[in-house]
């Protein structure tokens, strides 16, 4: 029988063997490494001349290639009425109108956009001639500290929209007959606005008033 100490060197002897072979079967050949790029030296951006008509008003810009739409309102035209909340795409608070349609500016690129129209919580209305909706959510306190609040107000104004249009959601019953504004629509159309106040009960009965005028 083998001593302790016959074990203690056998053992050792295999975990060296182990990672000796370990270490050559992971080294890259030279040939290999002469392939591997280096880092990269050129950080100089890709810039392109990008016409938006934003509120009504044609803008010219020239951005790097990456700008998401929602920097190049804030960040460029100073637009700071649409929010960067998640900028993944979960709250809603960057959402804008672009050509009709409600979308989240932090996952669209500007220059996706070159000639398009974009309405921002700036073109809705004014502080002396509201929109509908922004009059809407003052009578029912929908905005409480404000922040998702342009989001909320410019999506509301899409899904209303989307449902004049006779665009079905997932709780949309009747395929074949016309939409209706019906609070299970708005609750399902408005579910990807996030409002840390909650004041969706408030949110929807403006939107069910503003429906009168814009639906």
């Amino acid at each position: 029988m083998p001593s302790n100490t016959d074990f203690e060197i056998s053992r050792r002897g295999v975990l060296a063997t182990g990672a000796a072979t370990l270490a050559a079967g992971t080294m890259v050949p030279e040939a290999a490494q002469a392939a591997i790029p280096g880092p990269t030296t050129d950080l100089a951006p890709t810039m392109m001349p990008v016409t938006l008509e934003v509120n009504g008003q044609s803008r010219q810009l020239t951005l790097d290639t990456r700008t998401t739409l929602l920097d190049a309102l804030r960040e460029h035209l100073q637009l700071t009425g649409t929010k960067k909340g998640c900028d993944h795409g979960q709250c809603g608070a960057c959402t804008v109108i672009a050509d009709g349609r409600r979308i989240n500016a932090c996952l669209t690129l500007a220059v996706m956009h070159q000639g398009g129209k974009v309405t921002t919580i700036e073109g809705l209305g004014t502080p002396d001639t509201l929109h509908p909706m922004q009059a809407a959510f003052v009578k029912h306190d929908g905005y409480q500290c404000g922040y998702c609040t342009p989001g909320q107000i410019c999506s509301a104004v899409g899904v209303l929209a989307e449902i004049k249009a006779g665009v079905p959601s997932h709780v949309t019953a009747d395929l074949s007959a016309p939409v209706e504004a019906s609070n299970a629509e708005m609750r399902e159309r408005m579910s990807g606005n996030i409002c840390r106040c909650g004041a969706y009960s408030n949110i929807l009965e403006a939107m069910a008033e503003a429906k009168g005028e814009l639906a």
